[in-house]
């Protein structure tokens, strides 16, 4: 299931849930499809960071790496 799909499912769940309640299994699902997409969204807000880069004054261009900590 591409991301597209995914995204298409949470929005199917949402409604059903708005509308007429989720099932116990249906609840699971949405629950893993959102931290899916969280996940995703992450490691692509960190890909972006990761690859911008400035240029100074003097015309060197230095890569800005955010400082952030994984969690344990």
């Amino acid at each position: 299931m591409n991301m597209d799909e995914r995204i298409k499912r949470i929005n199917e769940l949402y409604h059903k849930s708005q509308s007429e309640g989720l099932t116990d299994e249906e609840k699971l699902e949405q629950s893993i499809l959102r931290q899916e997409y969280v996940d995703s969204i992450k490691r692509n807000m960190k890909a972006q960071l990761d690859s911008i880069e400035i240029e100074r004054p003097d015309g060197t261009i230095e890569k800005l790496k955010p400082s952030y900590k994984k969690k344990k």
